[in-house]
């Protein structure tokens, strides 16, 4: 895995443009489950999910869905960004990842310090009226349902809201599709880190990086179908991976850190130096062995 890490590295130094691309695997080092793996998906725990979780599903019953949603939603609000959130957004500040696309809902990206991110699949940040498409935050709402079950209603035509997420059956939001096609269009690296590439359209976006001459570098724990076309592929915890194919870009260098102690040193004798090297310096009354 070492040779893959560096070759990872490489690229990313060698890159001007670089997007990633990250799924639920990017969160369950959080604590928060996928929806397909056998030990923690969320299929397992709800069979009927594409129906309970659609938009039709709830129009007809909301109340099923909201319980549904209770415990995923109680564990997305107390998981907290781990390393390789945290990894990408530094890699952001460090002026190495122009946008993080991302299939969650779970806001772990924006809370880790990412400043560009488009939420394909929408957020919890807000909900909305499906009725009269009224719009508001979703903190107390969510916290009344939480705490009191008290299913959130829109305050102007008094309809069940429900959080601004893509369900089953709803067309994706157009405005952070576009970005996100935009960033891949012209990307010359895409970074896809727990991903299994099975969710259409974001499934399709290593691959039009690709034609658009990108390289790309894979890090999930199972293969993708995009695994024989990437020029770099990790089988692995991407917590573990992420930051280290980060590092020089986010870790202390050792010579900053000399040159840094070297000119708190030195600063004092700074007049000192500059005068001794004035060519007239004896004419300034400054003689050698001041």
């Amino acid at each position: 895995m070492d040779t893959s890490i560096q070759r990872a590295i490489e690229l990313i130094g060698e890159a001007r443009h670089i997007v990633a691309l990250t799924g639920a695997g990017i969160s369950t080092p959080s604590g928060i489950p996928d929806y397909r793996s056998p030990k923690s998906g969320l299929w397992q725990k709800a069979e009927d999910m594409v129906e309970v979780a659609s938009s039709l599903g709830f129009r007809r019953q909301p109340q099923r869905f909201y319980e549904w949603l209770r415990p995923l939603l109680s564990i997305i609000r107390e998981a907290t960004p781990n390393p390789a959130h945290i990894a990408l957004a530094q890699l952001e500040a460090a002026g190495k990842l122009e946008a993080v696309i991302t299939q969650n809902i779970d806001l772990l990206h924006s809370r880790a310090g990412s400043r560009t991110v488009y939420e394909l699949h929408g957020h919890l940040r807000e909900v909305v009226c499906p009725a009269c498409h009224y719009v508001t935050s979703a903190a107390d709402a969510l916290d009344a349902f939480m705490t009191a079950g008290v299913t959130p209603r829109c305050r102007r035509c008094h309809h069940i809201m429900k959080p601004n997420l893509v369900l089953f059956g709803d067309l994706l939001p157009r405005a952070p599709l576009r970005a996100a096609q935009q960033a891949t269009h012209t990307a010359d690296l895409m970074i896809v880190a727990g991903s299994s590439l099975e969710v259409s359209p974001a499934c399709d976006l290593p691959e039009m990086a690709k034609a658009h001459g990108a390289r790309l570098i894979l890090l999930n724990y199972g293969a993708t179908h995009m695994d024989d076309l990437a020029d770099v592929v990790i089988h692995d915890d991407v917590a573990e991976v992420l930051p280290r194919l980060a590092a020089p870009w986010t870790a202390p260098r050792l010579a900053d850190a000399l040159a840094a102690l070297m000119a708190a040193t030195t600063a004092p004798l700074a007049p000192l130096l500059a005068a001794l090297d004035a060519p007239d310096a004896e004419q300034a009354g400054v003689s050698p062995s001041a």
